[in-house]
């Protein structure tokens, strides 16, 4: 980078002078000059530590003249150096000297990347409120004003990031230049600069005088409005929201629904999808008078957009506008004039536009009361719980709770129910699993009792799935069973049938209770643990299944925290020394992981561990492969080689080599 003359050109100067002072800014300097980015990027980090070395004097006489003048450099450096700026006020000795920061924040503010100006710009506006007014009018409007009349379109688009904080502050004639300028930059040949403008136009109208936004803001909004880039034009629509507050109703209806009007049916989609993303916000700002006579037909028209991006951000808002429209009136309006378009959004050929309705519609329920919602909207309900796309079905179980409290849980099991126990018995498995995820949820919902009565059955159903994912799941799906409903819940319910998969004929089930023995123990509590599971995890110890017997092993280290000492003493410890001694390689060495766990427990038990029982780290086995699945076992890829060292939760899944 090209680097300035500085006050100390090394640390040679400093010690030629015999003065230590120096050396802070001899390495400052030697760090920006540094080829690594890195070191430079760090330098400029610790400028705040450099300025209060040197004093708020040589801060402002040697540190920021160096800095000014060597503002080229990478971005990320620029951006750091426009950050700590802003922060330097009390650096340069307080706000007398505020204007000292000024010329590199000027020149960061004419770079060409557009984050360095825009950190830049915000270190501006943050240090003119530290200015004083005769300050302000001597140092900073000059400074937006050479911004705002730059020859390059950078300076011009972060000039009108500036005019909102100087103006308040202004005396009466400069106010008028200040708004000449922000004029000018309106009208701007250079798009960039006109976006820049249209993007401030609602921040500037908020500290103008009532008169200049109706003489000045609202024709450069109708301009804007009207620019020949979409990307200006939108950008107007956001100012209109700000402006729009500031008026009467008589004037927004005379100066700005025409605009708006126009903006809503804009040839641009963009331009269309911004009013239906602001649409709640121009509600509020314009009145309910307003919105009931130009808004809803507006609404009506970007519900039927022919542009999907367009009724997807319209249909986020259909909750907001129903609940924004005033009282009286608002469920014949909604009836009459809203649900019509929500009936045909629910059969939209776009999943985005049904997803995003499906998010919102539960809603409307509440609003429209117990008959409304069973005759109306229930069906639509239903018709978005079957459809083909994943994110739609959730999007409503998600929001069930709405429903619930409005038309009871008895109607909504009758009607909304079955097509969630169907989606739950899905043959796609990615389905299954994410009505899986959503379950605890809707226990929540619906309570214990309807809970056992309708949906316990599927929930054990899922723990002998064909596909581990879904088994997986549905074990963890009981944990959080039991953490909403409770220890004597899963106790009389959950448990017992858990424990009865322990004689399946299917290993995978039989490993399947011991997954969810360790997912149950640790919320169930130890009496439930030593009485009811530790039991069977024992007697599985005898299996015939390598498999089976070191899950009992790593069961055993995952339970052995909750259990009492005398269990551990009389009955855990023989079952591991015993499959401490087995003749497969994976259960030994997972029986000596879990003892190697307890380890300290154990020893205050006199628990006798050998040093042959001791685990050692042993590496890859060369004969240690897998055999071939068999037929109806589970598929998936299988490892040729198994790292017994590592414990892996997905290798219990496996079928067991010969």
């Amino acid at each position: 980078m090209a680097g300035a003359a500085g006050p100390a050109t090394g640390s040679g100067a400093a010690g030629g002078d015999g003065d230590d002072s120096l050396y802070p800014i001899a390495v400052l300097i030697d760090e920006l000059r540094n080829e690594d980015v890195q070191l430079r990027l760090n330098s400029i980090k610790k400028l705040s530590t450099i300025a209060l070395a040197l004093g708020v004097e040589r801060t402002r006489t040697e540190l920021l003249p160096f800095l000014t003048d060597t503002i080229y450099d990478e971005d990320e450096v620029l951006l750091a150096l426009a950050e700590q700026l802003g922060n330097f006020t009390g650096l340069v000795g307080g706000p007398d000297f505020a204007h000292c920061l000024l010329p590199p924040l000027e020149s960061l503010a004419t770079v060409e990347e557009t984050v360095v100006r825009d950190k830049a710009v915000e270190s501006l506006r943050q240090i003119s409120q530290e200015h004083t007014p005769v300050a302000l009018e001597a140092h900073f409007v000059p400074l937006v004003k050479r911004l705002a009349s730059g020859d390059w379109f950078t300076s011009r688009t972060s000039a009108c990031g500036l005019f909102s904080v100087c103006y308040p502050r202004a005396s009466v004639a400069v106010k008028g230049e200040i708004r000449q300028y922000f004029r000018s930059l309106c009208s701007d040949d250079t798009p960039m600069v006109r976006r820049a403008a249209a993007s401030k136009l609602g921040e500037f109208a908020k500290v103008l005088e009532l008169d200049s936004v109706k003489s000045e803001i609202v024709p450069l909004f109708t301009n804007l409005a009207s620019d020949e880039q979409d990307s200006v034009r939108l950008l107007a629509v956001e100012a209109c929201v700000s402006i729009a507050q500031l008026l009467s109703q008589e004037d927004i209806e005379a100066l700005v629904m025409p605009t708006l009007r126009q903006a809503a049916e804009d040839k641009s989609w963009r331009v269309r999808y911004m009013v239906a993303d602001k649409f709640s916000e121009l509600q509020k700002a314009v009145g309910p008078k307003i919105t009931l006579n130009d808004l809803i037909p507006a609404f009506q028209n970007l519900l039927k957009d022919c542009e999907a991006e367009v009724r997807a951000a319209a249909a986020h808002k259909v909750k907001e506008l129903c609940e924004n429209l005033p009282m009286e009136g608002r469920e014949t309006i909604i009836m009459n004039q809203i649900l019509p378009y929500i009936k045909e959004l629910v059969s939209d050929t776009n999943q985005h536009v049904k997803s995003a309705l499906a998010s919102v519609i539960m809603g409307l329920s509440t609003i429209l009361g117990k008959e409304n919602t069973i005759e109306h909207l229930l069906p639509l309900f239903l018709a978005q719980l079957k459809d083909e796309c994943p994110e739609v079905r959730l999007n409503i179980i998600s929001n069930l709770d709405c429903v619930n409290e409005v038309i009871g849980i008895r109607q909504l099991s009758q009607s909304l129910l079955p097509a969630i126990v169907e989606l739950a018995e899905d043959a796609k498995w990615r389905v299954r699993l994410a009505i899986i995820e959503y379950m605890p949820l809707l226990a929540g919902q619906l309570g214990v009792e309807f809970f056992d009565e309708k949906l316990n059955s599927l929930c054990m159903a899922w723990l002998v799935d064909h596909v581990y994912a879904i088994r997986e799941a549905a074990t963890n799906n009981l944990m959080k069973l039991v953490q909403k409903f409770g220890t004597e819940w899963a106790q009389n319910t959950i448990v017992p049938k858990v424990l009865v998969m322990a004689n399946d004929p299917n290993y995978l089930h039989r490993m399947t209770t011991l997954f969810c023995i360790n997912a149950l123990s640790e919320a169930c509590g130890q009496e439930i643990t030593t009485k009811q599971m530790l039991p069977i995890v024992l007697k599985m110890a005898g299996d015939q299944v390598a498999n089976v017997r070191f899950n009992v092993a790593k069961s055993l280290q995952k339970i052995g925290p909750i259990l009492d000492t005398d269990a551990l003493q009389e009955e855990v410890k023989p079952v591991l020394q015993k499959l401490g001694q087995d003749e497969d390689m994976d259960v030994k060495y997972f029986a000596q992981e879990a003892i190697s766990a307890m380890a300290q427990r154990l020893r205050k038990l006199d628990f006798p561990v050998k040093d042959s029982e001791e685990p050692s780290a042993p590496g890859p086995d060369k004969n240690h492969f897998l055999r071939p699945r068999e037929p109806g076992e589970d598929t998936g890829k299988v490892l040729p080689l198994i790292s017994r060292h590592k414990e892996t939760e997905w290798l219990a899944w496996l079928p067991r080599r010969q």
